[in-house]
């Protein structure tokens, strides 16, 4: 389940970044794209950094509010990173 919150909130991430960089945006799907795979790579960077131990009864129901948080902040940053860096490259590679 945290990896599909990761997954939307990279997508998000990757589009709001294409839109505040319009000078590196990928296209619309192309930020789609890489937003989303960054989402799910960001995610699981942020879960292997910051992994505290959830509580056992939240994470048993699907409730645990941290756990939802960590995976739509490391899913939003990574779509956001990854579409911006990939960016960089696509610039760079035009100049060439």
């Amino acid at each position: 389940m945290e990896l599909i919150i990761q997954i939307v909130a990279g997508l998000l991430g990757g589009n709001a970044a294409g839109a505040a960089l319009k000078n590196l945006s990928l296209g619309t799907a192309g930020n789609t794209v890489v937003g989303g795979i960054g989402g799910g790579l960001g995610g699981i960077l942020m879960g292997m950094l910051g992994g505290a131990a959830p509580d056992a009864a939240a994470a048993a129901s699907g409730l645990d509010l941290g756990a939802i948080i960590q995976a739509v902040a490391g899913g939003g940053v990574g779509g956001a990173v990854l579409t911006a860096l990939l960016g960089v490259v696509k610039k760079m590679l035009v100049k060439a």
